[in-house]
């Protein structure tokens, strides 16, 4: 669909409250995403993430503001979305009484695809996300994972432009979840699919993320390169020490280590904090440690503190 101005969503001044609450899931949010770029919405529980996307996807009317796809607001056209966006919730069920192989075959054909086509585009798919032994399976007695699998390959049916992913690697193997960022990223980079994602794994999205929409408690707080956005942390840097769990490091008061695991600390340190830490790390208490730049969790944690 040809827009002039480049963009594939338009969010302005979006707001969402349900009935019987006062405080609005989302509150005056807006921002664009532009074409063929990956675009990651982080944010923990409950900071209206999953609402957001509801309404992107027009499954959810916004209280006010507007969501445009392609210069259109949603609402205007029922077929809007389902003719350009493949959208994966966080649960589907519309699919358990097909098998796999049906459910990417009719997702497909009504995505536009002829029945050829839409043969074709089954088989890619399953070999794509390593379904085919699953093929004959019902939707209903997939596993966790091999559901959420399965959903992935759906919202990728009949190639849309745009795909809206809600927690694509919720219940994967870390193995499958690396598979899974690998093949969104060939996806963007070979057919320049635009991909909007939602995640609460702020290290995990850095893997993939281009431009990133920070949400707490209904308000969207950053938005930006993730490059950017750091420079506003100060060049605060993280420090991991390893050492033997029984007898843990002696740090200074302004350290306030986070135990990532049983001998595992994580320190989040600031440049004049640099020296007094190369000290520390000649203690023979510790084995290892790794000193290096902010990442995309640090400045999640920054903007939602």
């Amino acid at each position: 669909m040809n827009n002039e101005s480049g963009s594939v969503y338009s969010v302005s001044r979006l707001s969402k409250y349900y009935p019987g609450q006062h405080t609005p899931a989302n509150d005056d949010i807006s921002f664009i995403v532009e074409a063929g770029e990956i675009f990651g919405i982080l944010g923990d529980n409950g900071a209206g993430k999953s609402t957001l996307v509801k309404q992107m996807a027009n499954l959810l009317r916004p209280t006010s503001g507007s969501v445009k796809l392609f210069g259109r607001t949603v609402q205007e056209d029922p077929l809007l979305v389902p003719r350009f966006v493949g959208y994966m919730p966080q649960t589907a069920r519309t699919l358990n009484s097909l098998t796999v192989s049906e459910a990417l075959y009719f997702t497909s054909h009504l995505r536009g695809c002829s029945r050829k086509e839409a043969a074709r585009e089954r088989e890619r798919l399953l070999q794509l996300w390593d379904l085919n032994d699953l093929r004959a399976e019902l939707c209903s007695r997939l596993s966790g994972g091999q559901q959420r699998l399965l959903q992935l390959a759906a919202s990728m049916a009949g190639q849309p432009p745009v795909l809206i992913l809600d927690e694509p690697t919720n219940e994967l193997a870390p193995q499958r979840r690396r598979h899974v960022w690998e093949t969104l990223r060939t996806e963007n980079k070979e057919r320049g699919t635009t991909i909007i994602f939602i995640t609460h794994d702020a290290i995990e999205a850095e893997k993939i993320i281009q431009r990133v929409g920070i949400m707490h408690s209904g308000h969207l707080v950053a938005l930006g390169k993730p490059s950017t956005l750091k420079k506003q942390l100060n060049q605060r840097l993280r420090l991991e020490l390893r050492f033997q769990p029984e007898t843990p490091p002696d740090l200074p008061e302004d350290f306030r280590p986070q135990e990532l695991a049983p001998g595992h600390w994580l320190v989040r340190l600031d440049q004049r904090q640099v020296e007094t830490a190369l000290v520390v790390l000649n203690n023979a208490q510790v084995d290892d440690f790794q000193l290096h730049s902010a990442t995309l969790e640090d400045l999640y944690l920054h903007f939602t503190a």
